[in-house]
């Protein structure tokens, strides 16, 4: 038989699935809830100031653009969605379920951008 100091240190202790409280989870969740709505934004403007960057002008003859992309740029536009996936992956380990939610869904912000980036580099 256990004595009772033994079973007031386990019982003190938190199991490894343990999930952490509902308040802390929301906390989080919307800290980076406002901070996914900046990056967003953000991504979104410069796609909407380099697409009308490099429009040409009705008055202007068009001038054939480089393909040459770098591949720090493909990197940059789809590493952004593969590490929203993993906060996503990382927040349901956790058993955070709303943060999760708010990271799976900037997870799709964030692969729609890349697509539109995609677009824009290869027309």
């Amino acid at each position: 038989m256990a004595s009772p100091s033994t079973d007031d240190q386990e019982s003190s202790t938190p199991s490894r699935r343990e999930r952490p409280s509902l308040l802390t989870d929301i906390a989080v969740a919307l800290l980076l809830l406002a901070a996914d709505a900046v990056i967003v934004v953000v991504a979104g403007l410069l796609l909407l100031a380099v697409g009308l960057g490099t429009a040409p002008s009705p008055r202007s003859s068009p001038t054939p653009r480089s393909r040459d992309t770098p591949a720090v740029t493909w990197l940059i536009i789809w590493g952004a969605p593969v590490l929203a996936a993993a906060g996503a992956f990382v927040h349901a380990r956790l058993r955070m379920p709303v943060t999760a939610v708010v990271q799976g869904l900037f997870t799709l912000a964030c692969l729609v951008l890349a697509v539109a980036w995609t677009r824009m580099l290869l027309s």
